[in-house]
């Protein structure tokens, strides 16, 4: 009998998500072993600061990844939005499922919706991606930073820590956990970030069992569409400390992709658009970086990574 080691972080929507992909691979295939290895990341350790400070969201898939190459597992399942767009040598990005709902989810004890917050009022998110976006909407609240698995987020929200938090709508729907909020509204002026709502599927690289593995695990549209995302990431050079928003969409016999880069406070934000076939995503990430670079897309980069998380970085005498 064939075996697939899977390596997942401990957190409680990590685990939904590697037995989620255990069920799919048990049904896939009736002569296969499934082993779940659990492990405690980088990411999950350091709650204190913003990822950015830290190494960005690779600390969630470092330990992952370095417990394939050892030959403890030989496929992890992650977030595709934590997975970086450089894949270590030995393993490799093979499939992605089939994407969900993407919204930004509004939870409060206190207002129905975002629009009834008052002037003034907290609102929690460590994303600066949403940040930039709440900020421009609404310049005159306050965003403070909200770390911690989402059960710790909530508990924060329930104390009376925030007047409202901004939380993924997929994770919280998968653990059964919106009903318990009184307050809640989807954001759709939110454009999601990189891979938002999908589950990545990483393994050894030339094993054929895994290929098959894979293949039957991934979703075609979503596999291009977060294809065109991570392409312009990588081409724009943007990390965690960058208030970047990217998404793709398959319309009919079109792909349409839409991107912001913006200053965290949201005062400035350069906005870009593509349509195109399908059968031109290949290259539609990189030529959407190359036009917002074309118009100044750099600078406004490194201003905005200048003014992240001044609250952490201590001034030099």
């Amino acid at each position: 009998m064939k075996k697939v080691v899977i390596a997942t972080r401990e957190s409680q929507l990590a685990l939904w998500q590697a037995y989620y992909i255990e069920e799919k691979i048990k049904t896939l295939f009736n002569d296969v072993e499934v082993v779940i290895n659990k492990m405690t990341s980088k990411g999950d350790q350091i709650l204190d600061k913003p990822l950015a400070l830290i190494g960005g969201k690779g600390h969630f898939t470092k330990e992952l990844e370095d417990a394939m190459l050892l030959g403890k597992a030989n496929l992890a399942v992650h977030s595709l939005k934590d997975v970086p767009t450089f894949i270590p040598s030995g393993l490799k990005l093979a499939a992605v499922t089939k994407r969900e709902d993407q919204s930004d989810l509004f939870l409060s004890y206190k207002y129905k919706s975002f629009q009834e917050l008052p002037k003034g009022a907290v609102v929690g998110t460590t994303s600066l991606r949403r940040r930039m976006q709440l900020l421009n909407k609404r310049p005159d609240l306050v965003v403070k930073d909200l770390r911690g698995n989402v059960n710790t987020r909530l508990r924060k929200l329930q104390e009376g820590q925030y007047d409202a938090i901004i939380l993924a709508y997929i994770g919280l729907k998968r653990l059964d956990l919106i009903k318990d909020i009184p307050y809640t509204q989807k954001l759709d002026f939110m454009i999601p970030p990189m891979g938002q709502a999908a589950l990545g599927i990483e393994i050894l690289d030339n094993d054929s069992f895994l290929d098959e593995v894979a293949s039957k695990l991934n979703d075609k549209n979503t596999f291009i569409c977060t294809k065109v995302e991570r392409d312009f990431i990588s081409k724009i050079g943007a990390g965690c400390s960058a208030p970047v928003a990217v998404n793709a969409r398959v319309d009919g016999d079109n792909i349409e992709v839409v991107a912001l880069i913006g200053l965290v406070d949201g005062s400035k934000i350069l906005e870009e658009k593509l349509i195109d076939k399908i059968e031109n995503y290949e290259k539609l990430g990189e030529i959407l970086a190359e036009k917002m670079i074309a118009k100044d897309a750099l600078n406004l980069l490194k201003e905005a990574e200048k003014s992240a998380f001044k609250e952490y970085r201590p001034d030099r005498i």
